[in-house]
């Protein structure tokens, strides 16, 4: 008896000790800011880790050259498959990221004004926070969920707004978000006038920049169909064997490649001629 007692006291003495004894090394997960994050990000998919784009274009690059290559054997068309292959996914992203920021820019009116409402009701801050939750725009609920539920766990405002930052991924957001940290922070009154100024300056952006993207469209447009008609052309043509055959001398291999680079350059001026600048993300 008084050994198995001496041994239950031992053991109990060593799980007390062990957090000295063997602290743990683990390192907290953090999440990088590479461009592939920032990208995930801003298109909302900040849950998931920047590998799985990478994986995602890799596999989409393997699986156009190899489908170009059994419709049209000729290795320079199969080999510009793969780069377009890889970066598709890229180019989603960013499609993405701008519809989002597009969709966006229309709605963070409505939360200045929901935060005003809020406030001179009385809530705290991070009350009238985490109600835009229920009463927010339906896009933009995830978001305040997510710092509802990370506020009522840690009780740390700082904390929660600036996850809630990286998971909107907005500049107009950061903006907000930094508003609100400062009047958390040193206090005052000018909150309200702040926020309706912003509220004020965010929706006569929107008014102005839908007005402008409307009356642009056609650029887009345009660059779209003058790089892919060129090339579905080429690829009816390389269908023949006679075709297959030219393409796949010597000339027929600097034409294609000359063909791609002459494209990509154009479409990339014509799609800077008709873009706006957005504005950055100063407190990312």
């Amino acid at each position: 008896m008084i050994a198995v007692l001496g041994a239950v006291l031992a053991g109990g003495i060593l799980l007390v000790l062990a957090p000295w004894l063997w602290p743990s090394h683990a390192p907290s997960p953090v999440r990088g800011d590479g461009a592939v994050t920032r990208l995930m990000d801003a298109a909302g998919f900040a849950h998931l880790s920047a590998k799985v784009p990478i994986a995602v274009a890799v596999l989409s690059g393997l699986v156009a050259g190899a489908v170009v290559w059994l419709v049209v054997p000729i290795p320079v068309l199969a080999g510009l498959a793969v780069l377009v292959g890889v970066g598709s996914p890229f180019l989603w992203l960013r499609a993405r990221r701008s519809r989002l920021l597009r969709q966006r820019r229309a709605l963070w009116p409505d939360v200045c004004d929901l935060l005003i409402a809020s406030v001179r009701a009385g809530m705290s801050l991070p009350d009238a926070v985490a109600s835009l939750q229920t009463s927010g725009p339906p896009a933009l609920r995830p978001a305040f969920v997510g710092f509802a539920r990370d506020i009522a766990a840690s009780g740390h405002f700082d904390s929660s707004a600036r996850r809630l930052k990286a998971v909107l991924s907005d500049p107009i957001a950061d903006r907000i978000v930094e508003t609100l940290r400062m009047a958390r922070q040193v206090g005052g009154t000018e909150l309200v006038p702040v926020l309706r100024a912003l509220s004020a300056s965010v929706r006569a952006d929107a008014a102005l920049r839908a007005e402008v993207e409307a009356r642009q469209s056609w650029i887009r447009g345009a660059a779209v169909l003058g790089v892919v008609a060129p090339w579905v052309i080429l690829i009816l043509l390389a269908l023949r064997p006679e075709g297959a055959k030219a393409y796949s001398t010597p000339a027929g291999l600097a034409l294609i490649v000359t063909g791609a680079a002459v494209s990509f350059v154009a479409y990339r001026i014509m799609i800077r001629l008709g873009r706006l600048p957005e504005p950055r993300r100063w407190f990312g």
